[in-house]
């Protein structure tokens, strides 16, 4: 991985952008995805488990978890899909967008 990138993953992961992302995440609500995890769970995670994770993104083993399908029934008696991602994942898909717009 190239310097420049390397150093935009360490300002995702700071714990004050990983904060701020598990926040914007709390503020959404949305369900729990496929670990079952709720958005209340996620502050406490974050606080006991933030130095694992934050490792496992910058050493290459973060792997996001398979997204959950859910039926959404339409109006007109149809159903629309949608996928709901884990909250982990959703968490640290906000912390790299939030070091991400800036940029584009």
């Amino acid at each position: 991985m190239k310097t420049k990138e390397r150093n935009l993953l360490r300002k995702a992961v700071t714990l004050a952008n990983l904060r701020g992302a598990a926040e914007q995440v709390v503020g959404n609500k949305g369900a729990p995805g496929i670990d079952g995890m709720t958005v209340d769970e996620l502050l406490p995670y974050l606080a006991k488990h933030s130095g694992g994770l934050v490792g496992s993104i910058l050493n290459d083993g973060y792997r996001p978890r398979p997204v959950r399908r859910v039926e959404i029934p339409k109006p007109d008696g149809g159903v629309r899909l949608l996928g709901v991602p884990a909250v982990i994942d959703r968490m640290v898909q906000h912390a790299v967008a939030q070091v991400m717009a800036p940029v584009f």
